[in-house]
């Protein structure tokens, strides 16, 4: 039986050793052991250039290992293309087009689930109810946008 998958945006292996928010930091590390050897994992170039921008060499290191061995999923016209729409039919605003690359990129690759700690932008009802209209809108499958605590 194949695996299902799950795409990781930026937020979630930033959580992993981020010490400001100790009950997502847990519940990160919980989800890396428990969760994750459960599923086909991916992050995207961009999730790797978001993590690369740490300031803190230290930290982009340890970062860089905690996704190596995902595969790594490449943006294209089309992807750029759909996360336009998200923004010109008021999913995302402008100011959002990483999130809404996020998106574009696990619709498009057909990846189950986006993980994600953004509840202002990502994890919310009304988010996944506009992204899943657009998606069969523009003739794609659906797609599940969920924290690291719901898998």
């Amino acid at each position: 039986m194949k695996k299902e998958s799950l795409y990781l945006d930026t937020s979630v292996p930033s959580a992993y050793y981020d010490k400001r928010a100790k009950e997502r930091k847990d519940a990160t590390i919980k989800f890396w052991k428990e969760v994750l050897p459960h599923y086909e994992v991916y992050v995207s170039e961009i999730t790797v250039k978001e993590l690369d921008d740490t300031k803190d060499e230290n930290s982009r290191k340890r970062l860089r290992r905690l996704i190596k061995g995902f595969k790594i999923l490449k943006s294209n016209k089309k992807i750029r293309d759909l996360a336009k729409v998200y923004i010109e039919r008021g999913v995302f605003s402008e100011r959002y087009v990483e999130d809404a690359l996020h998106v574009a990129i696990t619709t498009f690759y057909e990846i189950s689930y986006l993980v994600s700690w953004n509840f202002e932008h990502l994890v919310k009802v009304k988010t996944r109810k506009w992204v899943n209209s657009v998606n069969t809108l523009e003739g794609f499958t659906e797609i599940e946008i969920v924290s690291p605590q719901e898998l």
